[in-house]
């Protein structure tokens, strides 16, 4: 939108760089050119803005395909105004001389056109294509006739307008067809899903028989060195007693002739003591029988002394000594 000040009853325009403006005093082409600036009297005055600048016109709309389905295309057309002066003539892009703002509403028309030219051929393409194909390949499809219609559209050159890009968005069905056409790709997904749910299951049932069956051949071959062990166990407690049971019969064997050895010299010392005792026995009775009365007598009585106790203290009576004194002095013996 151009800016316009007052000044004294004059006005002053100045434009945008990308705005093209149109001045006729009294009929007559005064200013026309972008970006301009300049003095002019309202009265007199009547002003023309064209855009110049790269637009883009969204669009949605409804279309039909061959089975019969409704179909909502989503597009975008870049446009420029390369001839202002041929729109200008065509369309009413004359404005407020004391405010600058467009009379009527010149874009609107150019988008009802460009809208209405662009939905003829899209409908044209999907009314022969079905829905399958049109939402599979039917953006392509769109947009290129799109194009080709729009740059075989002769109001457009006429009316000074270049389409510079076309963009179809998306063509989508209705939601329950859209709806319907996702449940056997969600059931495709979810079979995928629980397939692949399942090869994880199988494999972890996998890797835990795996496991289990290393440690039950861990367990096994512990059972088996448990085994070895125990065996090796009892072989060496059955050395060891083999071992000590000949150690006792060695021992025992040694005490045995010890035994004997001992008993025989105990027998041999009991043989020489007793024929040492026979022979003094004998000497001594025939010692004795050589021997006259009055020694055997005298050696009776040292026997008999020997063998008597030992006297420590003797207590003679008076009646006592008597007595023996009486029996020595007759002679007689005690």
């Amino acid at each position: 939108m151009a800016d316009i000040s007052r000044r004294f009853g004059w006005r002053h325009l100045r434009s945008a760089p990308t705005s093209h403006i149109r001045h006729h005093k009294n009929g007559r082409p005064s200013h026309e050119g972008t970006g301009l600036s300049f003095w002019f009297k309202p009265l007199s005055a009547a002003l023309s803005e064209v855009p110049v600048n790269d637009r883009e016109l969204a669009m949605a709309f409804h279309a039909r395909t061959a089975d019969f389905q409704d179909v909502t295309v989503q597009a975008t057309v870049t446009y420029r105004i390369s001839e202002p002066g041929s729109a200008a003539d065509r369309l009413d892009f004359s404005i407020d001389p004391d405010t600058g703002i467009w009379r009527g509403d010149p874009l609107e028309q150019l988008s009802t056109l460009l809208t209405e030219t662009a939905q003829q051929h899209a409908l044209d393409v999907l009314a022969r294509t079905e829905l399958a194909a049109a939402l599979a390949d039917g953006v392509a499809a769109v947009r290129e006739r799109i194009t080709a219609g729009l740059a075989a559209e002769p109001r457009l050159p006429a009316t000074g307008i270049e389409v510079v890009a076309v963009r179809v968005v998306a063509i989508r069905p209705e939601p329950e067809v859209e709806r319907a056409l996702r449940t056997p790709a969600r059931e495709r997904i979810q079979q995928e899903a629980d397939r692949a749910t399942y090869e994880r299951r199988a494999v972890a049932v996998e890797r835990e028989r795996a496991i289990a069956e290393n440690e039950l051949a861990s367990r096994i071959e512990l059972a088996r060195r448990e085994e070895q062990l125990v065996e090796q166990r009892g072989t060496n407690t059955r050395r060891e007693a083999e071992e000590a049971a000949a150690a006792d019969a060695v021992r025992t064997e040694a005490e045995a002739a010890r035994t004997v050895r001992l008993a025989r010299a105990e027998a041999e010392a009991a043989r020489t003591s007793g024929e040492a005792k026979a022979g003094a026995q004998a000497a001594w009775l025939q010692a004795h029988g050589e021997a006259d009365t009055a020694t055997l007598h005298a050696l009776a009585a040292t026997r008999l002394a020997e063998n008597l106790p030992r006297i420590d203290s003797l207590t003679l009576s008076p009646d006592m000594l008597t007595t023996l004194l009486d029996r020595f002095g007759r002679g007689e013996r005690p």
